[in-house]
């Protein structure tokens, strides 16, 4: 299940496929997406993805998402394999190259089991009962008397057997099924069992391949000096120092193509990357900066401030939220900001191109989404997305970032200029220092009590827009649809009796992008903070509160267990506190309670995490738990270590010395629970942060008496 770095024609010369056998493809990744099948001459079809079975008897998966650490090389042909009966060591996986007949290829939004749950498993188990059928015409018996183990077909109560390659080129001239029978999940071998990861070891001794690690014949090195605002201008460039290091090649303009718009670089070509580098920092250039210093998380944030005493874009109202206040017992307001966060990922950006004199154009590099990817190089080139060859590697991390191709682009464009491959490398200082980022939000809330009852609730959500920068898809007075089905009370299940949810776009050219979670590691903040706040003044507990708020089974269900499993009721010492967030993001249910302690020099320590995560069915419950874990540091990180801040133009923190990231010395005690609903795969790679910030304040509100509505928490000041 290693990920082969050649493409699909290069496997299929590799193999020495005389004879192509069975080949599936899914038409489509929607629900009710059928199989259809292709003959070896059909091999061009505009499908998705293919399912090769050949007549050696190897099983051969095109993986539609880019693994970056989440695990769809193990979870998507694990959901063929189930159907098709064969252990997952005999599924042989190729990436996707971009290339429209493999649909959406993009690994973002905890998309890759939600997407390919019924699509994946119908192709499989199509090809089954097609297998099935020819072995039962060879036999002269009925097809029930047949069944699928380990790669072959066998007879019932008899000795004979047909491995999958002996039958695959009879069972290519068979029809489909349109519906083929999936498995009863009671029949499940591999879906919801815990299996031992088969990519682990390569990636632990070295062995696999990422981004960083490729070479391509003849490539050339390329470090590029940003500007330090960004949108900074070149007036000058004085190179002489740079020229007399060894190895370097050329120094030259560059560009750095962003969706909202291009900025200016200077970029340095050499035979090495210490070369590149050594001279990018030997470079003196002067920038025209004039506009840019305006450009400053405080200020932004003061707009947002202002934003807040303004009447916001309706998106849903239930009643006279204004009445409901003026009529409760206790009117409650209270604003809550998160700030701009960078993705930080332990690979940082890089990408080789090789723009050609023939048009072509073959890409190496380290993607979230060959598709996205391809159109980009497309569209930014001016050429057909046909004479574009997309290599896809492994990700050492992304979190959304490697999503955002402006890397990816600069490589473009340096050996468009220079004709020869071009290895782009982002340094650690680039990644933190350019963005894009999570844009910074705010919740301007309001709500009401009378007596021991919730009666208003108002969440106006405040900021800039991703759809807006990135996508140019939000118009003047519209409401951001992506923010407000994530707070709207048919996703989060709150019923209060009055309740209204408002927008405001507050525009930045600090340049932003999705980041894990997206916008729901920003609202749920506050929202699930104002719940506790208002809680507290109806005199209720946090999760009775809540309970009865909610009109979800499902939601309470999860409450139910982490209210058992955390010991919510047990009376804890003084100084301790635990707090308590639930949210729905990617069509899961997620929900923690955080334990912390005041310490005897000052300040409070996060003791304990308990997660309890509903994503209906999963593949591998190792890692629902390993990816709620990685949510949990990621969600305390982003509560408790500086934020991202710009002044004057320029961002504020470079590296890890100023933009920490969370150590194992001071990761909490973690439990995973997860429910076992039997609902529609949810997302598993980002459900379990947005609770984790809100839970976190909550807990220290239980512990000192001190409400916080602003992140970062300085834990050690509290």
């Amino acid at each position: 299940m290693t990920p082969n770095p050649h493409n699909r024609r290069e496997f299929l010369k590799l193999s020495s496929l005389s004879g192509l056998g069975l080949v599936l493809g899914v038409s489509s990744f929607a629900k009710n997406a059928a199989p259809v099948l292709l003959s070896a001459e059909a091999i061009q079809l505009e499908i998705n993805p293919f399912i090769i079975i050949d007549n050696l008897g190897n099983i051969t998966l095109v993986n539609p998402r880019p693994d970056m650490g989440q695990g769809s090389t193990q979870a998507v042909p694990s959901l063929l394999a189930e159907e098709l009966e064969v252990s997952l060591e005999k599924v042989k996986l190729i990436q996707s190259d971009g290339k429209s007949k493999y649909g959406d290829q993009t690994s973002g939004g905890s998309s890759s089991v939600r997407g390919l749950w019924e699509p994946l498993r119908k192709a499989g188990a199509a090809a089954r009962e097609m297998l099935t059928e020819v072995a039962a015409k060879r036999w002269g018996v009925s097809v029930d008397q047949c069944y699928a183990e380990d790669a072959r077909i066998h007879q019932r109560n008899s000795n004979k057997s047909f491995s999958y390659g002996e039958l695959a080129d009879d069972a290519a001239k068979l029809p489909i099924p349109k519906e083929p029978k999936l498995k009863d999940t009671k029949d499940f071998k591999i879906i919801g069992k815990k299996k031992p990861r088969l990519d682990l070891p390569s990636r632990v001794t070295g062995q696999a391949v990422f981004g960083l690690d490729v070479d391509v014949p003849g490539m050339v090195y390329a470090a590029i000096l940003h500007s330090p605002t960004i949108h900074g201008k070149i007036i000058s460039i004085d190179d002489a120092a740079a020229k007399k290091i060894p190895g370097v090649i050329k120094i030259m303009k560059a560009e750095r193509p962003m969706p909202h718009r291009t900025s200016e670089a200077v970029a340095v070509i050499a035979s090495n990357w210490w070369a590149a580098h050594k001279a990018k920092k030997a470079l003196n250039v002067t920038w025209d900066t004039k506009g840019t210093e305006q450009m400053s998380t405080a200020s932004y944030f003061a707009k947002t401030y202002e934003a807040a005493k303004q009447e916001g874009i309706n998106f849903e109202e239930k009643g006279d939220i204004d009445q409901a206040l003026i009529h409760a017992d206790k009117k409650l307001e209270a604003n809550y900001e998160t700030p701009f966060l960078a993705h930080a990922p332990i690979e940082p950006e890089n990408a080789i191109a090789h723009v050609k004199d023939n048009g072509e154009v073959e890409i190496w590099a380290p993607i979230q989404g060959p598709d996205w990817a391809l159109r980009d190089v497309s569209n930014y080139l001016k050429i057909k997305p046909e004479q574009i060859k997309m290599n896809v590697f492994l990700l050492g991390g992304a979190f959304g970032r490697k999503a955002y191709h402006d890397f990816l682009l600069e490589a473009c464009f340096l050996s468009r200029e220079l004709k020869k491959p071009v290895k782009v490398i982002w340094t650690r200082e680039d990644d933190i220092a350019q963005g894009p980022y999570r844009p910074g939000m705010l919740s301007a809330m309001r709500g009401a009590v009378s007596g021991k009852k919730i009666m208003a609730f108002h969440h106006h959500a405040i900021g800039e827009s991703i759809n807006r920068q990135v996508f140019n898809g939000l118009k003047e007075h519209e409401v951001d649809d992506w923010i407000m089905g994530e707070l709207s009370t048919d996703n989060n299940k709150y019923r209060f009796p009055t309740s209204k949810l408002s927008w405001t776009n507050v525009k930045t050219d600090i340049p932003v992008v999705w980041w894990r979670s997206v916008y729901a590691s920003n609202f749920a903040f506050g929202q699930e903070c104002f719940v506790d706040e208002l809680a507290q003044a109806a005199g209720l507990d946090p999760i009775e509160a809540r309970m009865g708020i909610l009109q979800d089974d499902r939601f309470k269900k999860v409450l139910e267990v982490l209210a058992e499993k955390a010991n919510w009721k047990e009376k804890l010492p003084a100084g301790q506190g635990k707090g308590v967030a639930i949210f729905k993001s990617f069509d899961s249910i997620s929900a923690c309670c955080v334990t912390v302690a005041k310490q005897s020099g000052g300040g409070v320590k996060v003791e304990k995490v308990v997660s309890v995560i509903d994503c209906g069915w999963y593949v591998n419950p190792d890692n629902v738990k390993a990816q709620t874990e990685g949510n949990i540091v990621m969600g305390i990180t982003a509560a408790i270590k500086p934020a991202i801040t710009y002044e004057n133009g320029v961002a504020q923190q470079s590296n890890f010395h100023d933009y920490p990231i969370m150590r194992i010395s001071e990761a909490p005690q973690m439990e995973i629970h997860i429910v076992d609903s039997g609902a529609q795969p949810g997302g598993v790679g980002e459900p379990g942060l947005p609770p984790v910030a809100p839970a976190l304040a909550n807990a220290i509100f239980a512990a000192t008496g001190k409400r916080l509505r602003k992140l970062p928490i300085d834990l050690g000041e509290v």
